[in-house]
């Protein structure tokens, strides 16, 4: 059996991290939020946003065994995380003018899930 050629070994480590990363952010936000950690968030992004919690470590275990499904999972909700944080970020959820955090964090997610949907292709045949 051959082994992974080195960028599959980097990708498979650096969205590993990614999701054990996103899943310390929402714990932290959770815990800090008290009753309502996502205050005028729309209450189904909102949710979405507490399932995070369960989502993001399960691709990050699956990315970290090399799980075909850990691919999906992961590419599908890096594409919704991005989606919900440019919802809540711009107007009307965010009238703020210019760069926010939460706008820096919306584009760094959108990054991550372009870069996961074009490497899943290079990715598929290492993984089982």
């Amino acid at each position: 059996m051959r082994s992974a050629p080195r960028h599959v070994d980097v990708l498979t480590y650096l969205f590993a991290v990614v999701f054990a990363y996103g899943t310390a952010v929402h714990l932290v936000q959770l815990a800090g939020g008290g009753g309502d950690p996502y205050p005028g968030a729309p209450t189904a992004i909102a949710w979405f946003f507490v399932t995070l919690v369960v989502l993001d470590p399960l691709a990050a275990v699956l990315i970290a065994r090399r799980r075909r499904i850990g691919l999906m999972l992961g590419a599908t909700t890096l594409l919704l995380d991005s989606t919900a944080n440019a919802v809540v970020n711009y107007p009307p959820y965010d009238p703020t003018g210019g760069v926010t955090a939460g706008r820096v964090g919306q584009a760094v997610v959108t990054a991550l899930a372009v870069l996961l949907v074009l490497a899943a292709p290079r990715l598929w045949r290492w993984y089982r």
